[in-house]
This record gives C-alpha cells, sequence and structure tokens, in this order.
C-alpha cells in the first residue's frame, strides 16, 4: 500500500479582539479532492500571542439550531477557566464579553464569525465570558478549557441585557435560550452580586496557565 504524504506545515495568523487578553485565530486550510486538512490549535503561534501554551484539562462539544443562543457564561474567579473555541461545523457568531471589574475594557465584547470554511478560533482569557448565536442549523461548537466544569463555579450574564447590546438576534428568529441564561442577571445587576471576575485576581490566575 502506498501512503502519499502531503507537506501540511501549520500556519496560521492572529489577532488580538477589542477585549484585553482575548484573541482571533486563523489557521491554513489544506483542501484537497478528499476533503481537507487544517490544525484548529498550534502551540507555537498560541504561546507567540499570550505569552504562554494553552493547558489542555478538558475538550467538549455542543450542537445547537439556527438561533440558539448559549452564554454569557463565565466561571467563579478563582478557580476561572480560560477557553479555546472553534466551530467544526455549521456557522456562529462567537462573542468574547469583558467581565473583568477593573479591566480598561470592562463590559465591551468583540466577535468573530465561526465556521466550517475558516476554522478561526477564539482564545477566552480567564475571567472573560464566552457567548455565541448558532447561524445554521447543527451548529457544532468545540470548547479546549484549562479546567474542569463544576457547575457550582459556573455562572451567567443575559446576553439579551441591553446595556451590552449583543448581536445575538437573527432576522426571523426568537433567540432560542436555556432556563439558566433566560433567567440569568444583567451585567450590572451581576456586578452587585459580587459574582463578577476581579481583573487582577484573573490577570494572576492567567499568568499561571
Amino acid at each position: 500500500m502506498t501512503t502519499q504524504q502531503t507537506d501540511k506545515t501549520a500556519t496560521a495568523t492572529a489577532r488580538e479582539l477589542a477585549v484585553e487578553g482575548a484573541y482571533e485565530f486563523t489557521p491554513k486550510v489544506f483542501p484537497d479532492d478528499r476533503g481537507l486538512f487544517v490544525a484548529t490549535y498550534q502551540r507555537p503561534l498560541f504561546s507567540d500571542a499570550t505569552g504562554h501554551p494553552f493547558p489542555v484539562f478538558q475538550a467538549s462539544q455542543s450542537h445547537s439550531r439556527r438561533g440558539v443562543v448559549r452564554g454569557v457564561h463565565f466561571t467563579s474567579t478563582p478557580p476561572g477557566t480560560a477557553k479555546h473555541v472553534y466551530c467544526a461545523r455549521g456557522r456562529a457568531l462567537d462573542l468574547v464579553v469583558d467581565l473583568r471589574v477593573g479591566s480598561p475594557t470592562f463590559g465591551q465584547w468583540d466577535s468573530v464569525l465561526l465556521d466550517q470554511e475558516h476554522f478561526r478560533s477564539t482564545y477566552l482569557p480567564v475571567g472573560v465570558g464566552h457567548a455565541f448565536v448558532a447561524l445554521e442549523d447543527d451548529t457544532a461548537m468545540v470548547y479546549l478549557m484549562s479546567g474542569p466544569f463544576v457547575a457550582e463555579n459556573e455562572h451567567a450574564v443575559s446576553p439579551l441585557d441591553p446595556a451590552l447590546g449583543l448581536p445575538v438576534t437573527l432576522d426571523g428568529v426568537e433567540p432560542v435560550l436555556s432556563d439558566r441564561d433566560t433567567v440569568a442577571p444583567t451585567l450590572a445587576q451581576a456586578r452587585e452580586l459580587g459574582i463578577l471576575p476581579d481583573y487582577r485576581t484573573s490577570l494572576a490566575l492567567e499568568a499561571a496557565l
């Protein structure tokens, strides 16, 4: 049996987002008559951009129909969790929201279109909130996480908070939210409750990854 090898030296570009410490990565995709090959995480590039490699503790996946909104989710800090997210199938508008009290970009957000054509990914540092809206049925999102999922450490801010103004409503489709996200507090309410991550604490945990 003959195996044909193709040089797939992985290359990608990194772009810092409007939220401090968050990045978009765009890898090179290698298509051929069989399909395609792509490296969705590249340690050298990631380390150069963020200052550290990504310590994968857990990989998770979600599937969503068009109009589903998941988030804005974040982890108690400490322990804090960083995430590396990409779309394996379908399309999603991925949203990175700065929830770190004291951050120079607190309350700001940025968005990245994730799909199965370009295989962009987003990196969310410790303390930064994550949300997305599925733009197609059966959109599959893959999450690499720096720590375990512990239910009591997981929180949410409402993706419909008008003060945030997240673009989560699609034409002709009402946002589909979980019960948890439907009753989630606004950003201001979450701050009053004292559940939002602290900026300096988040940076210290990020540096320790």
